[in-house]
This record gives structure tokens, sequence and C-alpha cells, in this order.
């Protein structure tokens, strides 16, 4: 309860408080077997549906501000540390239909196949193995962009209706985390990141120190490629105006091959269940240039494989300064491991997939109700770390289950949620023979 009067004011909608129903809503993402409403209205004592629906899908308070909040209250647990880091990731969440808002046929790295989904592109606060999500931007694809009637039926801002990578979207988090004034010593992000010449460029410029992973076939050289038009050596033709270089480039996967066996060093990245966590690593000094660019960059790469794996490789790039030790950029890189961590424990721990939402507010509160509920959890971590060292989200949770005022269930009331499922299942049955009959039509 002190926990959720401390956000009391978030809720606050036209001189009426909402406070109460965002506290049901947390509870039921705690407290719930599965985390959609029918199953937080029977766990959470004076909860209703609508007034959940209507809460999590139409009320207009602000999801933007809450979040803010979070971002803050988190870096005040685990920011200012030498091992503080932002990562960035994305997950997606299976969908059926096509009216939920961002739906499409994309990339779904958890089932690893493309699907019918929404993407959200997250911002995790991480501190060795401390870490909580604090910021989401929900992917839109062109094919809703590009159909401004179909955002408009799904509450999508005005100012949301322009296209954008997710990598770009990846850079407002970075740059909205400045300016809250968050501390942390570097951004994470993995390959598909990596990939974008644009991003790590651009958080370079930002003056950000960065650890990205790359694919196998980035690019490199092992002289600086020192870009230059070339001159003209015949009359004819057009003025040479492309930048070239007279240097040879290498992918990183070439480069590792290269390297003798010694040239691998072993390194212990933290400790984990089964002792120990060591790679073997190899570092160099490589330059990077993406073709067009007047600027080359001298930036660390490291590989990385796995203990008894010689196949299970990772390659990163780095724009730490020179002097950082093969330790410390090893380090950095195995961090990005604790946002799939976090991500994971918001899935099952906290409800974050299981939401029952179509419109964009919808889909935000939700986002911000669970990272809210990720912050009760890495505060109870946190103040009880000494006594309890191995406990987990799905610990607190299950403490919460146990604890929290629990709806009383009699025969009565066990009959009359299964009726009201029943009605709802039959009234889903019904819809769908109707939409059937109608495209028939």
């Amino acid at each position: 309860m002190v926990f959720h009067n401390h956000y009391q004011s978030f809720f606050q909608v036209h001189k009426k408080s909402v406070a109460y129903q965002a506290r049901h809503y947390l509870c039921g993402l705690m407290q719930a077997s599965k985390k959609n409403m029918e199953r937080m209205v029977e766990s959470v004592p004076g909860s209703n549906w609508q007034s959940l629906q209507n809460f999590i899908s139409h009320s207009p308070w602000e999801a933007t501000s809450l979040l803010d909040q979070i971002a803050i209250d988190v870096n005040q647990l685990i920011g200012g540390d030498q091992d503080s880091c932002l990562i960035i990731d994305e997950t997606a969440f299976a969908k059926k239909g096509k009216k939920s808002v961002g739906v499409s046929r994309q990339w779904n790295g958890r089932l690893g196949k493309v699907d019918n989904c929404q993407v959200g592109v997250f911002a995790a606060l991480n501190c060795r193995d401390r870490v909580s999500l604090i910021d989401t931007r929900l992917f839109l694809p062109k094919s809703w962009t590009d159909d401004k009637v179909r955002c408009q039926t799904t509450d999508i801002p005005k100012d949301r209706l322009t296209h954008q990578k997710k990598a770009n979207l990846a850079l407002e988090m970075i740059k909205s985390a400045r300016q809250k004034q968050l501390s942390y010593q570097w951004v994470g992000a993995d390959a598909f990141y990596g990939e974008d010449p644009n991003f790590v460029r651009t958080l370079d410029q930002l003056g950000e120190t960065f650890m990205v992973d790359v694919h196998c076939d980035q690019s490199i050289y092992l002289h600086d490629p020192k870009p230059h038009v070339p001159q003209r050596t015949s009359k004819r033709g057009r003025q040479p105006s492309r930048l070239k270089t007279d240097e040879q480039f290498l992918t990183v996967s070439q480069w590792a091959q290269d390297q003798a066996e010694t040239a691998w060093q072993q390194i212990e990245l933290r400790d984990s269940t089964k002792g120990k966590l060591s790679v073997a690593v190899l570092h160099g000094r490589v330059w990077l240039w993406d073709g067009k660019e007047k600027k080359t960059h001298l930036w660390h790469l490291i590989v990385r494989r796995e203990s008894g794996s010689k196949n299970k490789i990772k390659y990163s790039i780095s724009n730490a300064s020179p002097e950082t030790s093969i330790a410390r950029l090893s380090f950095m890189q195995g961090q990005r491991y604790f946002v799939e961590r976090a991500i994971e424990d918001g899935k099952s721990a906290a409800g974050m997939a299981d939401y029952q939402v179509r419109t964009w507010t919808g889909w935000h509160h939700h986002m911000a109700l669970v990272m809210l509920a990720m912050l009760f959890v890495l505060q109870t971590k946190l103040k009880h770390s000494e006594q309890y060292d191995l406990i987990s989200s799905n610990d607190v949770r299950e403490l919460l289950v146990h604890f929290l005022p629990q709806r009383a269930i009699t025969k009565e009331e066990v009959i009359k949620q299964m009726e009201e499922r029943h009605k709802k299942r039959k009234y889903a049955i019904q819809y769908h023979l109707k939409h059937i009959v109608n495209n028939s039509d």
C-alpha cells in the first residue's frame, strides 16, 4: 500500500482519482495465475472487469509521466554505479487478428519466425545482476503508418503517424534517459541495432559509450581506410564524387579465424548457478567505415566464444576509451544478458504479454503498470538481498500471492466465475461465426 500511495498522483483524471483501479490492476498482475482481466477479477477483492477494462483502455491518465517517474526511481536504486548501463532490446507479443495496434506479420524473435505479432522496443537500466525495464516504444510497421484510417481506430497519436525504424525508437529512449539525467556508463544493444550504421554513429556523436553486438559479416579494416575522392584519370566521363578507399576490408568472422588459438584469453564474467561463468575472448582495435562518411572510427572489437563450444561466438564493437581492459570490455559485453532476463521476468511474473487491449493508449497503460510492478519487485529484492541473496522475481510474486488480500472463494463464487467465463466464451464464438457468415456474403 505504501508503494502504491507513492504513485497515486499519476492516476488523477479530471479531479477524479482512478488510483484504486491502478491498485487492483497492479495486484492482478502479481496475484492472478494468468494475467488477463478475467483472472484478475477472480483474484483481487473489489475489482470489476468493466472498470478495469475502462481504466486500462480508455482512462486518460498519462503513461509517459508514470514511466518518467519509474525511470527516475530505478535510477536512484541502481544508477550512478560504475557498472550501471542502459540496455536496449525488443520483444514480440503474438496476437491473432488485425485490429490490435501495430499487429502485423513480422519477425517474432521468441518464436524464431515471421508471425502475426506486435513488437515493442524496450530500455532497461542495469547494474550487475540488478535490472528493471524503464521505457518502451511500440513499433508501427509501414502497413500501419501508411493507413491513417486504421491508425485512427486505435487512437495512435498524430506525432506517431510517421514510420520510425526500431533503431530510431531506441535512440529516442536513450536521449530521453539523458534528459531525465539517468546515470549510466554505457549503452548496450544486440546485433539488430549494431548492424544499423546510423545507430552506433549517432550514439558516438551524442557522446555515449556503447557496447553493441554485430553480425559475423560486419566489415572492418585493420588500417585506417582513409576515404578519399579519387583523382580524375581521364577527360572523358564525370568527375568522381564518391568516396573510396585503397584498403581491403574483411569481416569480423574472418578476422577471428585468422587469430592464433593462443590469442584467445580466458575471462571470468560472473557467478552463475553452475559456478563461475568463463568465456574465451579475442580483442582487437579495428577501423570501421560505412562507405559514405568522411570520418573513420577506430573502435574495439570483442569476440566471445562460449566455453566448450567453438561454434557459439558473439561479436561486439565498442567506442570505449582505448585503454579499457579486455576484462572490462568482456564484462560490458556480457551485461546484455540481463535485459533478456528482465523481459522474461516481465512476461512470467508481471503479465507483460497477457494484456487484453487493442488501442495505443491501452498498450502503453499496460506496459507502464507492468514496469511499475517490476520496480516494486526490484525494491523488494534489494531490501531483502542480504537475508535472501537468491531471491527472484517469481519468489516475490509468490509471496505477494500469499500475503495480498484474496477474493473470498465460496462454492457459489466459483460457479459464478465459471458461468461468467462461459458467457464471454459464447459471445466470442457467436461473434466469430457472425464474422465468417458476413465475409462469405
